[in-house]
């Protein structure tokens, strides 16, 4: 259900979005999707630090006029669209799939449709989309779901990944909300569910699922991004600019402050901190930056053959539909794919122990991870490691290990576990690890 929140800045008086009402007042309608934590900088953790108002209030006091934004919280990026094509939405953030068919849809409008305007977060090797299946389910690849029913919003980014991880396996695709696909794969009406950024991770570690299939085994850049709508870029560029440099405000809280943003997402979405910190913290799956970097563009462009061959979209010119002119009077922007918030030491081993009572602690690496766990005698609130292939991130208690020498390796799925090696629990590996 879409909850829509209202934050003023001195009036409340409602008039069309866009244009300023009599006395001065700046309408500014902004969509975004609160669970949807790969966009928090552009939704849930900018709407609640405030950033946005606090610029808008004091670009007032140099234009004389106030401004009212109106926040309309969605699941899924394709109601945002809808509402940007009526000239109801000014501002919207989503994942690359949606933002593809956003501009493809409103191309036809011309100078009157959208522009991409700034990245919110990335995965390079697409680890943002994930398919899960139940705890006790029997699948050990994409494989052993043929023939049977999987959920996933259908232009959604996890759509995306699902549909290009398949290959010549077949199923029936249930196009459901994330929440209603969770509860279909909870009673066992799905075999499994296909989603975005932050679904697969609550789900597993809530223990409600299992991961199936990483999309960062496809190798493939998938982002989230701002959009906005291009008439209100042209009759409110100081209003774009503010809002571009709230979003980097937010971008900067995250770097500076992971934990309380974490924290802050957490209260207000309803999510565990814990998942939210999975993706969003140091080394997390998501790597927030602003920068429309030449690798994303790339796969933007490499992904509208495919949304068309499913017939997702007509066309889209790509270099069109990307503005980065508002965004370079806010910063300079970098191609450095570099994660801003660093754990420290190597990025491919570097692991994170959260105790109960105490702050989550760097550790060098999984195996590490799991000695102090051993010495510490205390209870592990979440451990956080990448995975031995892809880096992703993921809970070492969710994670399949696999002896190597005098290593254990963590690895976010079974069957990529079992390419190396003898499967091995978290509670299995924590005793290897003490001898």
């Amino acid at each position: 259900m879409k909850r829509i929140l209202l934050s003023s800045v001195l009036l409340l008086a409602a008039c069309a979005t866009g244009e300023a009402a009599s006395g001065g007042e700046v309408p500014v309608v902004i969509g975004y999707q609160s669970k949807t934590i790969n966009t928090v900088t552009a939704g849930t953790l900018l709407r609640d630090r405030g950033f946005f108002e606090q610029r808008l209030a004091e670009l007032g006091k140099k234009t004389g006029k106030t401004y009212k934004v109106t926040w309309q919280d969605y699941d899924t990026g394709a109601p945002i669209t809808a509402q940007m094509i009526a000239g109801k939405i000014d501002i919207g953030s989503m994942g690359d799939f949606p933002l593809l068919i956003n501009g493809s849809r409103t191309q036809k409008q011309g100078d009157e449709g959208t522009r991409m305007v700034a990245v919110t977060g990335y995965n390079v090797r697409g680890a943002l989309n994930m398919v899960v299946v139940p705890p006790n389910s029997p699948a050990k690849t994409l494989a052993d779901l043929n023939g049977q029913k999987v959920s996933a919003s259908v232009g959604s980014a996890g759509h995306g990944t699902l549909v290009r991880a398949l290959g010549d396996t077949k199923v029936t695709v249930e196009n459901q909300q994330p929440s209603i696909g969770a509860s279909a794969l909870q009673s066992g009406n799905v075999a499994a569910l296909a989603q975005f950024v932050a679904w697969p991770g609550a789900l597993v570690y809530a223990k409600q699922a299992k991961l199936l299939y990483d999309g960062a085994a496809l190798n493939l850049p998938t982002l989230h991004g701002t959009v906005v709508r291009n008439p209100f870029a042209q009759q409110q560029p100081d209003v774009l600019r503010e809002f571009l440099r709230a979003q980097l405000d937010a971008t900067k809280f995250l770097h500076a402050k992971p934990l309380e943003a974490a924290e802050t997402v957490a209260k207000a979405t309803g999510l565990p901190t814990e998942v939210v910190y999975l993706y969003n913290g140091p080394n997390g799956i998501a790597t927030f930056d602003l920068s429309l970097k030449s690798v994303l563009r790339k796969a933007l462009k490499e992904d509208v053959p495919f949304l068309k061959s499913i017939g997702n979209i007509d066309e889209l010119d790509v270099d069109k539909f990307i503005d980065d002119k508002p965004l370079k009077d806010v910063l300079e922007p970098t191609e450095d794919l570099t994660n801003p918030a660093s754990l420290g030491g190597d990025p491919k081993v570097a692991s994170e122990a959260w105790f109960d009572g105490e702050q989550p602690q760097p550790v060098a690496s999984p195996t590490a991870l799991l000695k102090l766990v051993n010495a510490s005698g205390k209870k592990l609130r979440a451990g956080y490691v990448p995975d031995a292939e892809t880096g992703t991130r993921w809970f070492a208690e969710h994670a399949f290990w696999v002896q190597s020498g005098a290593e254990l390796l963590p690895f976010t799925t079974e069957a990529a576990a079992a390419k190396r090696g003898q499967v091995l629990t978290f509670e299995q590996a924590l005793s290897l690890a003490g001898k």
